[in-house]
This record gives structure tokens, sequence and C-alpha cells, in this order.
């Protein structure tokens, strides 16, 4: 099993141990001396001398006696950290990581900000990870890494998380966000219904027109690994995303029978995936095989339910490179409408590089064409991302930059009763800036400021739109 790396052994220096150590040795002895010349059974030690003596006992191999001494000076200073973590080091010593755990995570409690925390939550993790707790392990160290002294241990903490991160069958992904916009709704700027450039005479809702407000987001996504070995991998994954509008004040005067509400959003899956190592270790490839069911709800009602098959075929293109091909299909049923009652098949293409610079390259394709049960949710699209992320920070952040353009055909689209079907084609181009402040991290937890704008063009002036957010979301570092 691997190991976590090992910190000094106690919050004092290895000299001040040996001090420490010595003095109790003199203490003993003349506490000693004095008991012989009173020709009594009974030596007394100040508060100092006893913790002193804890302390010289662990060292010099005595855990059992360093755990009696810690235990009386508990009962006189019931909040002294140095005494808890003396005990956590000893139980520890003793084999019994869940003694030390819960003593280490008292002397945490106790202790002041800095190197007397970080030495404490370290501990604590340690003691959780040779007790097969990885998730109580990993969460010692983020605290580790609130009170960490210096970069050099922030990396320690960073390697020690990734190394957990393999050893865990859990994981769990957290993203959050908050950003202010334009358009919440994907709405069109024009309350004029122009079909090709020509008005047919109708108008556009209120409510589907760009309504300004705020958007709040939350992206939860756990999974277990149900077995592993040197070559596949099977888990059992989920996804729970949940997405809440508040309409701005001139939204609900523009729109006044509209509600925040009615432009929420839900969705959540299931997922079994199958990975699996291809050709030599030299060669790195690499694939995967995942099974998900799942169910999409929009404006407080039901939009479909769904179930997804997935392949997915990778390669490592150097020591600094990968590519990944992947093709799906899934099929919507139970849906609320019948545009939604579809047969979506999709194939995509990843590409990414890091540079010598450390400058990050990347490359998202996608194709998609769905077959539903009305022409108005029948399609095909494409569309490319490109994104690069500096390899230097620029002040307190890391940039990173990206331009997604796609387009989309209908076929026959059915925009009124009175009309016949025409083909409608969407066209679109968006960027985003974000700024990724790696300094200013809290438990390896950093905020990320996103700046997106761009807009949708359609020969339905009903689905062109435009849009300028900026978001606040927080992400993790390890």
């Amino acid at each position: 099993m691997p190991t976590l790396h090992a910190l000094p052994p106690s919050l004092y220096p290895p000299r001040r141990w040996l001090h420490a150590a010595i003095l109790a040795v003199s203490l003993l002895a003349m506490a000693c001396q004095q008991a012989a010349a009173q020709t009594s059974d009974r030596i007394e030690l100040d508060l100092g001398q006893a913790r002193n003596l804890a302390i010289a006992a662990l060292e010099n191999g005595d855990p059992g006696t360093a755990i009696l001494l810690s235990k009386e000076l508990l009962k006189a200073t019931p909040e002294d950290p140095l005494i808890y973590y003396i005990l956590a080091r000893a139980h520890a010593r003793l084999g019994d990581p869940d003694l030390a755990r819960r003593a280490a995570a008292l002397s945490y409690r106790f202790a002041d900000s800095g190197p007397a925390r970080f030495e404490a939550a370290q501990l604590a993790s340690q003691m959780a990870f040779q007790a097969d707790r990885y998730s109580l392990s990993q969460l010692w160290l983020r605290r580790t890494a609130i009170h960490a002294p210096t970069e050099r241990d922030e990396e320690r903490v960073a390697r020690d998380y990734r190394l957990l991160r393999k050893v865990n069958p859990w994981s769990l992904r957290i993203r959050t966000d908050m950003r202010p916009s334009n358009n919440v709704n994907n709405g069109t700027d024009t309350s004029l219904n122009i079909i090709d450039g020509v008005p047919d005479g109708g108008t556009i809702d209120s409510s589907a027109l760009a309504l300004s407000g705020l958007i709040a987001s939350l992206d939860l996504a756990p999974s277990y690994r149900l077995r592993s070995d040197a070559n596949s991998a099977t888990s059992l994954g989920a996804r729970l995303y949940i997405e809440r509008v508040a309409l701005s004040s001139e939204a609900k005067e523009l729109a006044p029978h509209a509600t925040g509400s009615d432009f929420g959003s839900t969705y959540g899956e299931l997922s079994m995936t199958h990975a699996f190592a291809i050709g030599s270790a030299g060669q790195s490839g690499s694939a995967a095989v995942e099974f998900a069911l799942g169910d999409s709800w929009y404006g407080g009602a039901r939009s479909y339910q769904f179930a997804r098959l997935e392949g997915r075929r990778g390669w490592a293109l150097g020591s600094n490179g990968h590519l990944q091909l992947r093709a799906n299909a899934e099929q919507r049923y139970r849906a609320s409408y019948t545009a939604n009652d579809a047969r979506i098949l999709g194939l995509g293409a990843e590409f990414g590089t890091e540079l010598d610079n450390g400058g990050i390259i990347g490359l998202q394709m996608a194709l998609r064409d769905a077959n539903a049960a009305s022409p108005n949710g029948s399609y095909s699209s494409a569309s490319i991302r490109a994104s690069y992320t500096l390899g230097r920070t620029l002040g307190p952040a890391r940039l990173s930059m990206g331009l997604v353009v796609g387009y989309t055909r209908y076929d026959q689209f059915v925009a009124s009763l009175f009309l016949p079907p025409t083909q409608r084609t969407d066209t679109s181009a968006y960027g985003d800036i974000s700024l990724i402040f790696e300094r200013y991290d809290y438990a390896g937890f950093v905020p990320i400021l996103r700046l997106r704008t761009g807009q949708k063009n359609s020969n339905f002036s009903r689905f062109s739109s435009q849009e300028v957010s900026v978001s606040l979301g927080v992400g993790s570092k390890f």
C-alpha cells in the first residue's frame, strides 16, 4: 500500500526534542534524588516537567508512559494542543490509528492557526489513511492545505491528495458558480416574429424575450469504483446538476407573468463505466464503455427521461499530449413534448497538449444528429471549441480563454399552423475568458472568475439571441 509523506515527528524541531529529552531525564533524576533524600515514594512534578517527561517517554520508545502522563496532564489542561498531539503520536506508535486520529483532531481544534494546525491535520490525515478511511484522509488533507507554511508544503499536500484520489474508491466532483446575465432564458432581442427576413405578422411573447437576472448552478458528480486492477476498472457514477434563476426588476417589468422558476433546470443521471487499457504500457492507450439512465426537468416540469450508451477511445501523444474519440447514442422517452421524444447520435473528438512554456492548448469537436417524433426536434449540428491556458500567472491569477462556434440545421421546422415547414439554420459564436486565482485558495479550493459573451443568429428571429455574463465560481486546484 502506498504511504503518505511523513512530516517532522512533532511540533518541535529535532534539537528542541533532544533538549526536552535531556531536560526531562535530568528532572527525573533530580526528583529521584529528592525522593531518596526525603525517604518518600512520591515524586511531584509541575506541568512543564510532566509535559517534558511525556515527550521524553515518547521519543525513547515508551508510548504507554507517554499516554498515561498525557491523560493526567489533560485533567489539568484539557485544551492543550501539544498534549493531544503527544497522545496522538503515542497511539500511532501503538498501532491504533483511530485513537491517534481523534487525538490529532483535538490537537487541531485547540491549536492556533499556523504550523501547529498544519502538523495536527497532517497527522490526522495519515492516521485516517492507515485505517483505510481514504475520504476522511482527503478531508484532513484539505484542512492541512489551509495552514501550509510554505509552497513546498503546499506541493506536498497536492501530491498526497493526487495519491489518495487514485487509492480511494470514492470520488466527488463539485462545481458551483453564480453569474449575472443579460439573457438568463436564452431569449431573443426582438418582439417581431421574422422568418428569413420577412415578418410573418406575429409577435413574440414577452417571456421569450431576453430577460436579465442572476443564474446560480451546482454540479455534483460522485462515483464509486466497484473493482479495479492494473488493466481495468469498473465504476458506478451519478450526476446532479441544478440551475436556478432570479429575474431582475427590469425583467419582471418586461415580462410580468414570468418568474425565475420558469427557467430553472434540473438534470440527474446514474451511470456505470468500464475502463480498460489497450496495448502495451508504453503506448498508454485506453478505452471505456458507459451506460447511463437519467432525467431532465425544466421550468418545474419533466422534459424527458433518457438512456445513453457511450464508447471512448484515448491515446497518449508523447509525454504531454492526448487524443480522445467518442461515440454515443441516446434515446429520450416519456417526453413532455414530441420535440424531445428523440433518438440522438453523437460523435466527438478532444485533443490537448502542454507546450514547452507550460501553456495548454485544447481542441474539441462534436457532431450530433437528432431524429424526433416532431420535425422541430430533428436536427443536425456541429461545433468546435478551441482553448488556451497560459503557462504562467498574470499577477495572482492564471488566464484561460476559449472560443466555440456552432452550426445547427432543422430541415423541416414548423413555426406556425398557417405556414408550411421551413428549413431553420442557427449559427453561434461564443468566447470566454477565465481567471483562476490559484494563490487565493482555501482548503485547496480556488475562486474562478469567468466572462462569457457571444451571440446566436437564426433565420427565425425567435431563436436569435445575445448574451453577456460574468460568473464567480469555485474549483479545486488538486
